[in-house]
């Protein structure tokens, strides 16, 4: 908690002893995302550049976004690794099987 954009965090809070993580963004139980601009916790409705190109080039829109600062009412916080532990990655979360490959094992058992 109280971890801003941009703060680089000991990886061991998530299970990633010897890690470093990055906090990148989020979003708050409601969806909305968080803004580096704005400070605090608050949500408020704040301009945001609608397009860089096409019609919307130039175009501003009234959105809602949160502050930078994480809060008790986040349920998603983006992270990026800065610096790697001793375990790589891979190892500490397994890649889980497709379904499409549970699919065709299925499919072959009832043949």
């Amino acid at each position: 908690m109280s971890r801003k954009i941009g703060d680089i965090v000991d990886g061991s809070l998530f299970g990633l002893t010897g890690y470093k993580l990055k906090i990148t963004g989020g979003s708050d139980s409601s969806g909305f995302p968080m803004d580096r601009s704005i400070q605090g916790t608050l949500k408020t409705r704040a301009y945001v550049k609608a397009g860089e190109s096409g019609k919307r080039k130039g175009l501003y829109e009234r959105r809602t976004v949160r502050g930078n600062t994480i809060a008790p009412g986040m349920a998603q916080v983006n992270a990026v690794i800065v610096e790697q532990g001793e375990k790589p990655i891979d190892e500490l979360f397994p890649k889980a099987e497709k379904k499409e490959e549970k699919k065709e094992e299925k499919k072959e058992e009832k043949k």
